[in-house]
């Protein structure tokens, strides 16, 4: 029995997989996307164990060379391989935005549905709240921490994560409104059910696609965000490897090295575009209205 309950796990499984497939098929977007962020991933992990070169290495007589063969990408005014410091960059800036994304939908879906769930006067003081927090931008929230603790990573991180905040409250909110007018939620209300077990069990894993979704388009946001902090001199402090200050040290050497620039604005680019095309593909295969015309 035991060898026939696994086959008939294993079968699921596939089916479910095969599904999955099906549908991802559907949305080109979502593919490339999906694609492009799963390639950033992977050269984030490689770069945690092997670099071409350390990212730090000062090699005197090599500077603001040219790509070669044994500098991929070229050089920067140090002689540190820019190849290795881009890689390095990488693995900063996708913990970085993800740590904002967390701290914001952390605070942000619990008060979106908690204004979802009580009206009145408690949704009011929260969405107020929200677009207070929405009125001050992440520039802002970031010299004042700054001004406080100082520029590090964790500064940046925690300014874009609490500017975010407001974009989780407001989906969130909209999204457990149309649940909570749906009949079997009526239906559990007068069943007795509690308002949380009723977020719990009902709400939530249905308005989850929509905050799956906008995760990822917030993903695209935050590392853009990062990497402008960095370069201004907000995030994480030099020597250490970030796109953004990458950038701010080459438009000293536009002239003499024109590429410095092109690398790390081209991976911010590629990051960017890439979570916005997954968070777009997801959001049409995700959406109801869509999946009932196929």
């Amino acid at each position: 029995m035991s060898a026939l309950a696994a086959g008939q796990s294993h079968a699921a499984a596939g089916g479910r997989a095969h599904r999955l497939w099906r549908l991802v098929r559907r949305s080109p977007s979502a593919m490339l996307g999906g694609l492009v962020v799963l390639v950033i991933v992977a050269v984030a992990v490689l770069s945690l164990f092997w670099t071409p070169y350390g990212p730090l290495t000062v090699s005197t007589g090599h500077e603001l060379l040219g790509p070669s063969f044994h500098h991929l990408l070229g050089t920067d005014e140090y002689g540190r391989d820019l190849l290795s410091r881009l890689m390095s960059g990488t693995d900063l800036t996708l913990l970085s935005s993800a740590g904002a994304v967390l701290i914001a939908g952390g605070i942000g879906i619990p008060a979106g549905l908690i204004s979802a769930s009580k009206g009145g006067v408690t949704s009011e003081v929260i969405m107020r709240g929200a677009d207070l927090i929405y009125s001050f931008p992440a520039l802002l929230a970031a010299i004042t921490l700054v001004a406080v603790f100082g520029a590090s990573t964790t500064t940046a991180t925690v300014a874009i994560g609490i500017a975010s905040i407001p974009s989780f409250a407001r989906v969130t909110r909209s999204a457990a409104l149309a649940v909570l007018a749906t009949e079997y939620v009526l239906a559990a209300r007068a069943y007795g059910r509690s308002p949380l077990a009723i977020l719990r069990r009902h709400v939530l894993p249905n308005i989850l696609p929509f905050i799956i979704v906008q995760a990822s388009l917030l993903l695209s946001v935050t590392v853009l965000a990062v990497a402008a902090l960095s370069y201004l001199g907000l995030g994480t402090p030099p020597p250490t490897a970030t796109w953004g200050g990458m950038l701010e040290n080459a438009q000293n050497y536009l002239y003499q090295d024109p590429l410095m620039a092109v690398w790390p604005g081209l991976a911010i680019a590629i990051c960017v575009l890439g979570f916005n095309a997954l968070g777009d593909g997801l959001r049409d295969l995700l959406d109801p209205t869509l999946r009932g015309r196929e």
